[in-house]
């Protein structure tokens, strides 16, 4: 309010203490206040222009003297007109300072997607300003520490990453070693957190015996280091350690749960202890206790305390049942609760609906996610809900055989499947159905140069060699970040959220149209769930995980491991061969000629086209029941991919990428020949040895309708990304992604292509995965190291069969069927080792059979005009042979 002499007084929020809506219950005196304190600060607002630095900063030492709900809500208040009317730095530094202290409120109250907003508001303020030339204000304490550990409790960990580092190198170059020391902490707390225990360790170990340390910072680093042994299972070499916590998680991990109930509760009355323990962590030691008490069967004392995490993180909840989705937020912790809550219900529709809540808790806090390692490394949680989730519902199926059950059983499966790929193929449908939306323009272009970032990044973490072109990399991501953050709020209010729900009608609708049945795998921990829909039913079929059965599936891919494996012992694999057929239970589709296989987990590694339908003493690979003679296989990533149409470039121009890599050890011989086959069969551009170069594919790519590359590729490892080579250079899996690719088809005729890290749901890294990403529909990829000799071979059946089929679908099975009956190929070279290699993702089309018609009808025609000229020379010769005298 005004006093007399015309200065401010701000209305200090300690006045307003009693009418705190937790405390008190008068609503007409705290809407009253609430009121006035909203017309002071109108008022008062009047004469910010006196001198609005001091005011943002005593309106900021206002809240930050007695803060809460009321306090709160005058603050937002006075920061909308701050934000609008500040111009100085001096001004935008005080707002800066105003909006870190509010951020720390909102993440003490649990409110962490509000707070994740305020410091990214004040962080972006404070880099536009170019803030810190001005004063010695601690951005990195303030602002960058804390927003770093939100994104990791939000489980953004991409960003959490970038910032951790950016603010670690930060730290480096001013020489503060307690915040270098502490980035260390919160990164090793971040990679705990997403299994990466290794790095943990290493990370721990090498600042714990440092000189500088404070004795704090050492015994973190200490509990982390421990904690990555004891996730590792190497709990014997643990000798550096030994307090509550520490004995706690070692008997949690060998099972004595007794013990570790002991431990916990002194665990618990220490942080009990602590006046810092945000509500959120109180929430979450009652979720732990709970978890406990699950483990020793106690389901009552669980309840009792998942009850009491639910009304610490929503006070004004009054029933015991489920909350509703209204009263949710986007805090992970409610996750931890409602799987726990369905674990021990035997009720199972509300087991599902406890599920159900996880996945809408989840959902909020994807909301937020911008980057797709982000997305993936969240996934698998949401896996082993879902196998829970279908687990029920097949139970439930037992007894009552309803099919619509087993419907819901898919639609779990389907959740988390490739759902980055997804997510991002919807995202093109849609620009391409707006294609004049500035704001989808926009959002597709940050998209893709966040891949291209990301990549430069993933290089020069390898070189491992220029820490201040990394930290401007990750600066770089972390803005895009922010700028798409701001995108998605805009797009969502103008366009409904993508939704990728399908029908089984519909699905059914699509099968009866292709002629085909449908196969999707879900490869959970425990079980392997079959479903198969044709377009007439729908079953699911579980197969129980065991040591046996999960090596029976990784002997199977190893046989692929070199030419010779399978050549050595042809019994062998005609036994597994079979053995796997009806593992799988794919005899259950043996009537259908079409098939859509939707692989899972390590089955997406399996060339389903070489097993065998039938036991067989045949030593001759031509003689043998393998399926690619029975029936067409066609992979999809998920069911969206499958029936859903998309609009790719519509010419018959073809680019091939040719390095041959002559006189080198890469030296690709039959390289050559398949280049000359696909010129005869294609309108083909040819980009051949030294013009095979990286920036001439990325130049040309996009004004083709088919590419084909000819070349060597690799699965990556877990340091270097799945990449492939062209004749000047490598192109890396992030790269990959960043482009918009529209081709009708790609086929990669180099090793490994279909080889990456295994992510559960989104399947393996690979380079087809992202030309996927890219934008492409169709391709043709590898699943092992190829022979150049025979691979040559394939492929010049391939377009062969192409040319006249205009089917991929049907010209990939051709040429394995071509290349099994090619008498001029020995027996040793028919192992599907040298023709098994290539599978199939994409459309299923029917052969185009309309050449073969044309040519059919002329030859029919020609044979009729014979008959004709044949009848008539007969019966002219006949009246001639009458006239003649015998």
């Amino acid at each position: 309010m005004l006093n007399f002499s015309g200065q401010i007084t701000l209305v200090s929020a300690k006045d307003l203490s009693g009418f705190h809506p937790e405390v008190s219950g008068l609503t007409g005196l705290k809407l009253f206040v609430k009121k006035l304190c909203l017309f002071v600060f109108l008022i008062s607002s009047l004469s910010f222009s006196q001198n609005l630095e001091e005011t943002i900063y005593v309106a900021a030492e206002t809240f930050i003297a007695n803060p809460n709900t009321i306090a709160l809500q005058v603050l937002n208040q006075q920061e909308v007109s701050f934000k609008k009317l500040a111009k100085t730095k001096d001004e935008q530094l005080a707002l800066v300072f105003l909006q870190c202290h509010k951020g720390h409120y909102l993440d003490q109250n649990s409110q962490l997607k509000q707070a994740i907003e305020t410091y990214e508001d004040a962080l972006k303020r404070f880099n536009t300003h170019e803030l810190s030339k001005l004063s010695d204000f601690d951005v990195i304490e303030n602002c960058l520490i804390p927003l770093g550990n939100l994104y990791t409790k939000t489980g953004d960990y991409t960003n959490a990453e970038s910032t951790i580092k950016h603010y670690t190198f930060l730290a480096e170059k001013n020489k503060n070693y307690k915040q270098e020391v502490t980035g260390a902490i919160n990164l090793a707390q971040l990679y705990q957190t997403i299994g990466k225990h290794e790095t943990v360790i290493k990370l721990t170990s090498d600042y714990i015996n440092h000189p500088d340390i404070n004795p704090s910072q050492k015994q973190k680093l200490i509990a982390l280091n421990v904690d990555g042994q004891i996730a590792l299972g190497d709990i014997t070499t643990i000798t550096n350690a030994s307090n509550n916590e520490i004995n706690y998680k070692i008997a949690l991990k060998k099972g004595d749960y007794k013990t570790a109930l002991l431990e916990f509760q002194n665990v618990k009355t220490t942080r009990l202890s602590d006046e810092k323990l945000q509500k959120r962590d109180l929430a979450k030691l009652h979720v732990e206790e709970a978890q406990l008490y699950v483990l020793l069967n106690d389901k009552k004392k669980a309840t009792q305390n998942l009850d009491a995490a639910i009304k610490v993180l929503i006070p004004n909840v009054t029933s015991s049942s489920l909350p509703k989705k209204t009263d949710l937020y986007a805090e992970n912790t409610f996750i931890d609760i409602f799987d726990v809550y369905a674990f021990i219900q035997q009720n199972p529709e509300i087991a599902l609906e406890s599920y159900n809540l996880s996945f809408y808790v989840s959902d909020l806090l994807k909301d937020s996610w911008t980057s797709q390692e982000t997305k993936i490394l969240n996934e698998t949680n949401n896996r082993i809900r879902s196998e829970k989730c279908i687990d029920i519902l097949y139970r439930a199926y037992q007894k009552t055989n309803e099919k619509s059950l087993l419907f819901k059983a898919l639609q779990y499966s389907e959740n988390n499947k490739a759902s980055s790929l997804t997510e991002m193929f919807q995202k093109k449908l849609r620009l391409q159905k707006f294609p004049k939306d500035s704001l989808l323009i926009k959002e597709f272009n940050l998209l893709k140069e966040q891949e291209r970032i990301t990549n430069l990044l993933v290089k020069e973490q390898l070189n491992d060699n220029n820490p201040p072109t990394i930290n401007q990399l990750s600066k770089n991501l972390s803005t895009i970040s922010l700028q798409l953050k701001a995108l998605k709020r805009a797009i969502l209010s103008k366009y409904s959220e993508d939704s990728t729900n399908f029908s089984l009608e519909g699905l059914q609708e699509k099968l009866l149209q292709n002629e085909a049945v449908l196969v999707e795998y879900f490869y959970g921990k425990n079980t392997i769930y079959q479903f198969i829909v044709s377009n007439e039913n729908i079953s699911m079929h579980p197969v129980e995980i065991t040591s046996e059965t999960k090596q029976q599936i990784t002997d199977f891919i190893h046989l692929f491991d070199t030419a010779s494996i399978i050549n050595n012992d042809i019994n062998a694999f005609t036994t597994k061969a079979f053995q796997l057929y009806k593992f799988l239970k794919l005899d259950r589709i043996s009537a259908y000629k079409n098939a859509i296989i939707i692989p899972d987990g390590l089955l997406n590694f399996i060339p389903f086209e070489t097993l065998l339908t039938s036991e067989t003493n045949a030593m001759a690979f031509s003689k043998m029941p393998f399926v690619v003679q029975q029936q067409n296989i066609v992979y999809s990533s998920n069911i969206s991919f499958y029936i859903t149409e998309h609009q790719p470039i519509k010419n018959d121009k073809l680019l091939g990428v040719f390095p041959v890599f002559e006189a080198t050890e890469k030296q690709l011989t039959y390289s050559v020949k398949e280049a000359s086959a696909i010129k005869n069969e294609t309108d083909a551009q040819l980009l051949m040895h030294e013009k095979a170069t990286k920036i001439n594919f990325l130049e040309n790519a996009t004004d083709y309708s088919i590419l084909h590359l000819s070349t060597h590729a690799s699965s990556g490892d877990f340091i270097t990304p799945a990449n492939i080579d062209f004749y000047d250079d490598t192109l890396y899996l992030n790269a990959l992604n960043s482009l918009d690719l529209n081709a009708s088809l790609v086929v990669l005729s180099a090793c490994e292509t279909g080889i990456g890290k295994l992510y559960k749901g989104e399947g393996a890294m690979s380079i087809a995965r992202g030309f996927q990403y890219a934008g492409v529909k169709n391709l043709l990829f590898s699943l092992w190291q190829i022979n150049d000799l025979s691979t040559s071979q394939m492929m010049q059946s391939f377009y062969e069969n192409l040319s006249s089929s205009t089917s991929a679908s049907y010209s990939n099975q051709k040429s394995k069927l071509d290349y099994l009956q090619n008498d001029a190929i020995n027996n040793a070279k028919k192992s599907p080792y040298y023709w098994g290699a290539f599978v199939y993702y994409g459309k299923l089309t029917p052969p185009n059979t309309s050449k073969s018609i044309y040519y059919t009808c002329i030859g029919i025609a020609f044979i009729l005009i014979l008959v004709f000229l044949l009848l008539k020379y007969k019966k002219r010769n006949g009246k001639d042979t009458a006239r003649i005298p015998s």
